[in-house]
């Protein structure tokens, strides 16, 4: 396996969730040629984006993996159900703050554009003082009835059955968020002093491991409910796993997380190492959940790109081929990431 000489650091300090101890060098760990492989995927992948936003035609690159299959933005923001979650769930108007809880959490359980879109058209403005579990259930059940899958394959949801009883999996997850509701953690997520106590609330509930109540809390945190810092915690999922074990055949001590936050701390250094003409997010460098969603993908790409190297799991393939979306939407964000206003000269440059 052919390794990369490289001198990682972090000089991240001490916080409160005690995850990142980190101020001296670290361990050596011994990176395989996947390692660069991260860094030109993430060049690749933020330069097809802008490409595509700049309304040029296809091909948007000359990467052969990356025209035929389905990868994420190097930003999760950008992908396409954050944007709606941002956009229509989030900022489409002013609400309480047990409105705004209840809209993100509705709409992240099922993590599908269509089941929202299909609730509103029979509920109108979807609230939580207006919930009643019944008219929901009636409405998902009639969905599944009709064929209509209801949940994203992207998320894979535990059905909740062991906690709440019911054999229709989103009858439980309607009452997990019924449950959260009464017992104020809206309020409660919105005291947190620190993203991995929020994150300890929500993974507290049944059905929620570690990698939904970190996805969950980084989108809370899209919201004003609350402002954490993107800098301080992070969790890799079963995916990221994967793409890490890939881009080290060794970790020389260090642990996952220590990993992401070190992709973190060296990107510009590597990005330049490489000679990567990187396009940020209009000044917004990958944070790290970009920087974990990142070693997910480059997971994937590594099946294809290099498949003499194994993960934690082994997987060979690809699923997702890629297909072009008929969605034509102007790209939006958090206001406090304070970008939307080169976004708007981005998009009056190109017209």
């Amino acid at each position: 396996m052919q390794q990369t000489d490289l001198n990682l650091t972090s000089s991240n300090k001490t916080n409160k969730s005690g995850l990142f101890s980190i101020n001296k060098k670290l361990a050596p760990a011994k990176p395989t040629e996947v390692y660069n492989t991260y860094w030109r995927f993430a060049a690749k992948r933020q330069r097809l984006f802008f490409k595509k936003i700049s309304k040029k035609y296809p091909p948007w690159t000359d990467d052969p993996i990356l025209n035929k299959y389905k990868f994420t933005n190097a930003y999760r923001a950008s992908d396409r159900v954050s944007q709606y979650l941002i956009k229509n769930v989030i900022y489409s108007d002013s609400y309480s703050l047990n409105d705004l809880f209840f809209r993100i959490i509705l709409f992240k359980i099922f993590n599908k554009i269509e089941t929202w879109e299909l609730l509103k058209s029979e509920l109108g403005e979807i609230n939580y003082n207006t919930f009643e579990f019944d008219a929901y259930d009636r409405i998902l059940t009639e969905a599944q009835a009709s064929g209509q899958a209801i949940y994203s394959a992207a998320y894979i949801m535990a059905s909740g059955k062991s906690a709440f009883g019911y054999s229709k999996k989103h009858r439980n997850h309607l009452t997990l968020v019924a449950k959260m509701m009464q017992d104020k953690l809206p309020e409660r997520i919105a005291s947190s002093e620190t993203m991995q106590e929020a994150f300890i609330l929500l993974k507290s509930y049944p059905s929620i491991g570690d990698f939904l109540a970190y996805q969950y809390v980084t989108d809370i945190n899209y919201s004003n409910i609350t402002s954490f810092s993107e800098k301080e915690f992070v969790v890799p999922g079963p995916g990221a796993i994967d793409g890490i074990h890939k881009c080290f055949s060794d970790l020389g001590g260090i642990s996952e997380i220590e990993i992401i936050k070190m992709m973190y701390d060296n990107q510009d250094r590597e990005f330049e190492r490489l000679g990567l003409n990187y396009k940020s997010l209009w000044g917004r460098p990958l944070m790290l959940i970009d920087c974990q969603n990142l070693f997910c993908e480059v997971d994937k790409y590594a099946r294809v790109a290099h498949p003499n190297i194994k993960g934690k799991s082994d997987r060979k393939r690809i699923k997702q081929k890629y297909s072009p979306t008929k969605d034509k939407f102007k790209y939006w964000y958090p206001p406090h990431w304070e970008i939307n206003g080169k976004v708007e000269d981005f998009y009056n440059e190109i017209q």
